[in-house]
């Protein structure tokens, strides 16, 4: 058993909890919100009254945060840094900017910590049946100390790099995943204008050079694809409002970079305009709405 203290258990990060109490380990839980803290609690996790005291003596800590200056709070500012023990192997699952990922790893790294940068794709769904994959930045001793602690909660744990490079996946890889679910959308509108039943649309694109995940696994029209959230009226799934996040994560680092990104900088218009109408909440897929000029 690792005793592991587990801060931030919202959406993502109570899932992960639980599952990690599921396989026998002992975990403190910390959040500043005790209605998302009462569910680990209840199953089977220990409460802490702070970030301090819940990693004070763990083995291993890992941090679910919504954005970097929490990230760095938390660890900087007189918490995990100063109150863990040196032999903790640190993990932050956050999806932040790259700059905050990596002045925690140095701070990290000067206070003698193993420190792991481990961003998660899969949403809520992947939290719950721990299938997510970690996209990890950090050393190789790092990531080995973290791989079985991750493989409680995830199917696919991947070492991306050094230092922010798990962000650096994590942001390349929604931006690209923002685009093809656009480009999915925008083909089913023209085919209803057009006159063309969705499900031959299905058949013949998952099938043909128009292939992608967007359309085989996440098709954003009912019926093709049973499971996707197109099915639940758009509800569940992956918010808007955390792909617009992840969207404004990539375009301030294509700004910092010189990277021309002209398709996610439209990405993020659109979907900074969908939240914009009130839809944050609704799966990213419920794009199409819009684009059909319902919403």
């Amino acid at each position: 058993m690792t005793n592991i203290a587990f801060i931030g258990v919202g959406n993502m990060g109570g899932p992960m909890a639980r599952n990690l109490v599921k396989a026998g380990h002992g975990v403190t839980a910390f959040d500043l919100s005790p209605a998302v803290l009462e569910p680990v609690i209840k199953a089977g996790a220990r409460r802490a009254a702070s970030a301090a005291e819940a990693v004070r003596e763990a083995d291993a800590v890992i941090t679910m945060l919504p954005a970097g200056q929490h990230v760095r709070s938390v660890y900087l500012e007189g918490g995990i840094l100063a109150h863990a023990r040196k032999s903790a192997v640190l993990i932050d699952g956050s999806a932040i900017d790259i700059d905050s990922a990596r002045a925690v790893h140095a701070a990290a790294a000067e206070a003698g910590f193993d420190f792991l940068d481990a961003p998660v794709s899969g949403g809520v769904g992947g939290a719950e049946a721990a299938t997510l994959t970690f996209m990890c930045g950090g050393t190789d001793r790092a990531f080995e100390r973290a791989r079985p602690i991750l493989e409680q909660m995830g199917k696919r744990i991947v070492l991306a790099g050094g230092a922010g490079a798990g962000q650096t996946a994590k942001m390349c890889n929604n931006m690209l995943l923002a685009i093809s679910m656009i480009g999915t959308c925008e083909a089913f509108v023209l085919a209803e204008k057009l006159g063309l039943d969705a499900q031959k649309l299905f058949d013949i694109a998952s099938t043909s050079s128009g292939q992608c995940w967007s359309l085989s696994t996440y098709c954003p029209v009912p019926g093709p694809v049973p499971s996707a959230p197109s099915n639940r009226d758009y509800q569940g799934g992956f918010a808007t409002a955390l792909m617009l996040k992840d969207l404004k994560l990539s375009q301030a680092a294509a700004h910092a970079s010189g990277a021309t990104t002209p398709l996610g900088a439209e990405a993020a218009q659109l979907y900074s305009l969908f939240a914009a109408k009130g839809h944050g909440g609704l799966d990213f897929s419920g794009i199409i709405r819009m684009l059909r000029g319902e919403l």
